[in-house]
């Protein structure tokens, strides 16, 4: 049986390969990557959002903050998992990939509610400085994808996986009464 994808979901996932990656580097390269360090060409628009986040600014790095850097250790899990679905799922069909698919997007889903309950259990301790316009624009409308189209897909795997165990099930209690 050949493995059920969606352009939709395979299109997230490999678009947001690079940006991620980019991301990635931003934190690993701290403070070179930050304004005023000699690789912040490279991460130029950081520049505006280490003002806006400030875990992604100098108040974090000054303070020895872990969580930059720990989330960007997951988003390398979650993306290899992604590139692993997309490789699975189209060059091997592998029946399991969309369990991948749907594991990889279900930890990007759970990150990103963290990282929005952080700021929200430390009194927007990172985020709070900014205007309400500034939030909106460069906070909630940047990160809001990061939760809507992860959620989306683990509703659309979840289904067509919980298809699959069903239809076992079946098959296999058919095989059983005979």
């Amino acid at each position: 049986m050949a493995v059920k994808t969606y352009t939709w979901i395979s299109l997230w996932f490999l678009l947001t390969a690079p940006i991620i990656a980019w991301d990635i580097s931003y934190c690993f390269m701290r403070p070179r990557s930050m304004e005023g360090g000699d690789l912040h060409w490279f991460w130029e628009p950081y520049g505006l959002y280490q003002k806006i986040d400030y875990v992604y600014g100098v108040p974090s790095f000054e303070k020895g903050d872990g969580f930059p850097n720990a989330q960007s250790l997951l988003n390398i899990v979650e993306t290899v998992m992604n590139l692993v679905y997309l490789y699975t799922a189209h060059i091997t069909a592998w029946p399991p990939a969309p369990l991948v698919g749907f594991t990889a997007a279900a930890l990007t889903l759970a990150k990103t509610i963290l990282y929005w309950a952080q700021e929200y259990y430390c009194n927007f301790c990172a985020i709070g400085h900014n205007s309400l316009e500034d939030l909106l624009k460069y906070y909630v409308l940047s990160s809001s994808p990061w939760i809507i189209f992860p959620a989306l897909i683990v509703v659309r795997l979840g289904k067509d996986l919980i298809a699959d165990l069903n239809l076992a099930y079946q098959v296999s209690a058919t095989r059983k009464s005979r």
